[in-house]
């Protein structure tokens, strides 16, 4: 009594036992197997029983493997959502970093950090620190890229790394960093003696450096989302910005990052002989694994992770040499009358008014020259117009060309090989002579003159050409004795790499001064199979043997 008989919602006992077969039928109708070259009436009950359960096995199959993006979405979001929780989180003033993350971030350095090659000695063991988080949260909020602030960099290491776009965990940043390995080459003890060479034959090695720095053992990083972020002069709508600070800081200048040898054979005996995955390792380790949960993924714990003052004094820098960093404003000028030296040449030749490149460049090259005033009245001949012979005055042609004027100044001279003939013209108060034969030819430039800043490169300026070209006129400013040695390098002795610090191999060369910087004139050649390293005017510059490509360089005083 009182029974439904809605069909689907109150099925009688022989209902429920068809219902399956109804389905296995509705399946086959979707299907429209009754469109095949047979009839289903032409086939036995039994076989159309077995043909719709295939089919239906492969309906529901295909079912199950549909992708559901939800997740993903989510993983997606948790960065780049400003109206996701995470975000939510971060203005109520919680951590800048999930839990998770963290422990990735920890996971995946201690992982590289043990399988460097050659193998550590003295590998330290990364645990996580909230003082070096909260550090870099602040900075990851300037959103600046570049390293700071400057007031804290003497004291920590620093990475960083930024993406736009589709997803990426902060462990793919990670991962960068350490590939930089294939252009380092470890310093061996021998090598040594008594400072390591840097080399690098990437544009650069510091990110790895700092992350297998065996005494670096503590490592705080925050992620920020930045809108309009300036990424090299790019522009990124929304940037997810990854600061990571390391104590002690590494990248000490003229150190190897680690040392050499059996793993854990070294270790600092505040470790007590204890080893993990080739690392120094203590059981006490502050960090541990947060349980996973919605409500500490995104929140920082009632009971934030402290940190124990690291007691161990940083590496001191080598006496006599600047620290990777730059100095405070207050700190004292480095001594330059310790390993003095004073380069007066020049590159540039101090001509008479008739001088003659046939004369001044035999079997030389002809680079820049400068002239005396009142050439306008000599009576060095000019031939040709733009292309110039070369028994042409130098100085007048300049004049002719309107390089310089009558009161003289400095030119820069390009042979151009044989020409069939040259053309007559009168130019700026100076009238050139023709000449229909084939002779050698120059041409005549402006000096060009060019601010650069401490790290700046002749590799990156004005690489070796043939033909050869001309660098400009080089301005560099003070102070860049205390610039970053890792990333402002100075390779050679007289001879410079190409990789090299122009303004800083000018202080090492002795042609300016560090506490007034000035002009400077540089010469691309060929590159050498030697470098030689030397302690000049406050600077250690590096060794290098037979490097695999890059050219090489010198510089000049400018008077």
């Amino acid at each position: 009594m009182g029974g439904r008989t809605d069909r689907g919602q109150d099925l009688s006992e022989d209902s429920k036992e068809r219902a399956p077969f109804h389905f296995i039928k509705a399946a086959c109708a979707s299907e429209r197997l009754h469109t095949t070259k047979f009839k289903m009436s032409q086939v036995s009950p039994q076989r159309q029983r077995g043909v719709c359960l295939l089919l239906l096995l492969h309906t529901c199959t295909a079912m199950v493997m549909l992708p559901n993006s939800t997740g993903w979405e989510k993983i997606l979001d948790k960065y780049l959502d400003e109206d996701g929780d995470w975000w939510e989180a971060k203005q109520r003033g919680k951590r800048a970093i999930t839990d998770s993350d963290a422990q990735l971030i920890v996971d995946l350095h201690n992982k590289l950090r043990g399988q460097v090659y050659p193998p550590a000695s003295n590998m330290e063991y990364m645990v996580w620190d909230t003082e070096l988080e909260r550090s870099a949260e602040e900075w990851a909020e300037t959103c600046l890229w570049e390293h700071g602030p400057a007031g804290l960099l003497p004291q920590i290491g620093q990475n960083l790394g930024a993406h736009w776009g589709r997803y990426r965990p902060p462990t793919f940043h990670v991962q960068a960093w350490y590939d930089e390995v294939k252009d380092y080459a470890f310093p061996y003890p021998q090598e040594c003696n008594p400072y390591c060479p840097f080399r690098c034959s990437g544009p650069v090695c510091t990110h790895y450096t700092q992350l297998v720095w065996a005494t670096s053992s503590r490592i705080g990083c925050a992620i920020n989302l930045c809108h309009n972020m300036d990424v090299w002069g790019q522009i990124w709508a929304k940037a997810v910005y990854l600061v990571c600070n390391y104590s002690p800081k590494g990248n000490w200048w003229g150190h190897a990052p680690y040392k050499h040898g059996t793993p854990c054979s070294a270790c600092p005996p505040s470790y007590g002989g204890g080893c993990r995955d080739n690392l120094c390792y203590k059981d006490d380790s502050p960090y541990s694994q947060f349980e996973e949960t919605e409500e500490n993924n995104f929140i920082e714990p009632e009971t934030p992770l402290s940190a124990k003052p690291w007691s161990r004094a940083s590496n001191p820098a080598p006496p006599g040499l600047p620290t990777p960093t730059r100095a405070p404003s207050n700190a004292p000028i480095e001594d330059l009358q310790k390993n003095e030296v004073v380069n007066t040449q020049q590159m540039s030749q101090l001509l008479t008014c008739d001088t003659k490149l046939r004369d001044q460049c035999k079997g030389t090259p002809c680079n820049r020259y400068e002239c005396p005033a009142g050439c306008l009245d000599a009576k060095g001949k000019v031939v040709g117009t733009i292309y110039y012979e070369m028994h042409s005055s130098v100085c007048r042609a300049g004049l002719h060309a309107g390089v310089i004027d009558n009161d003289g100044g400095w030119l820069d001279v390009t042979r151009q090989g044989r020409k069939d003939f040259f053309i007559k013209s009168n130019k700026n108060s100076v009238q050139s002579l023709g000449k229909y034969q084939s002779a050698n030819s120059f041409t005549i430039s402006k000096v060009a003159v060019k601010a650069i800043t401490c790290d700046t490169t002749v590799a990156q300026l004005c690489p070796y050409e043939k033909p050869a070209t001309h660098c400009p006129r080089l301005y560099c400013p003070r102070n860049c004795l205390e610039d970053n040695p890792h990333i402002s390098r100075v390779i050679g002795t007289k001879i410079y790499s190409d990789k090299s610090s122009i303004c800083r191999a000018a202080i090492h060369a002795g042609v300016i001064r560090n506490d007034s910087g000035g002009y400077i004139d540089v010469m691309p050649v060929e590159k050498r199979r030697h470098y030689t390293a030397s302690n000049q005017n406050g600077i250690f510059s590096e060794s290098l043997q037979n490097p695999p490509g890059g050219r090489a360089f010198r510089v000049f005083a400018v008077i």
